[in-house]
């Protein structure tokens, strides 16, 4: 399925990467949730999150954070409040600064309360998203404080799109304990 496009096909695929996600999860060995992620060995991941995230909490965690983004910016907005999706000081420059501060934020978060977290912050996410209607979402100008874009995008990218990146950095991780 390409990226969802209307409100059904968003609520299908933030559902179904969710569950393909929590499987993956259950999955994991006790070593696998033992060993620190390391991806240096592979020089094609480049990007700031392959060093950032060293376990499941700080992923799970990373996942939280932007639903939280995602439900405050909407309910912020819906309130009259004119708030950007990305809150200051950061820009969408300097996101991975926020990251960083996000990945700070909880080090001393366990995983069991970084699990929970995320499971209630998804069904939240998932709940404001059906309290919208299909125009609302996907057809652009709705809402002004959105911009340019459709309010559904950042649906997307906060659960379907974010979960799938998630189930890649989990299974290159997997593919990297079988070789210790």
């Amino acid at each position: 399925m390409g990226r969802p496009t209307t409100k059904t096909d968003l609520l299908t695929a933030a559902a179904a990467n969710y569950e393909k996600l929590n499987a993956l999860i259950s999955g994991l060995s006790e070593k696998e949730l033992m060993v620190p992620f390391s991806f240096v060995q592979n020089e094609r991941r480049k990007e700031a999150h392959w060093k950032r995230d060293k376990n499941l909490r700080d992923v799970l965690i990373h996942l939280y954070e932007w639903h939280q983004l995602l439900l405050k910016w909407v309910r912020s907005n819906q309130n009259g409040d004119n708030k950007p999706f990305i809150p200051e000081p950061y820009n969408w420059k300097t996101y991975g600064n926020m990251n960083m501060e996000f990945w700070k934020k909880h080090q001393n978060t366990s995983l069991d309360h970084a699990k929970s977290l995320f499971g209630a912050s998804h069904s939240e996410v998932m709940k404001l998203a059906e309290s919208f209607s299909n125009e609302e979402l996907f057809s652009k100008g709705v809402y002004p404080w959105v911009g340019g874009s459709a309010l559904g995008s950042y649906f997307v990218s906060t659960t379907a799109s974010h979960y799938d990146w998630a189930v890649k950095k989990l299974k290159a991780h997997r593919k990297n304990c079988t070789n210790i």
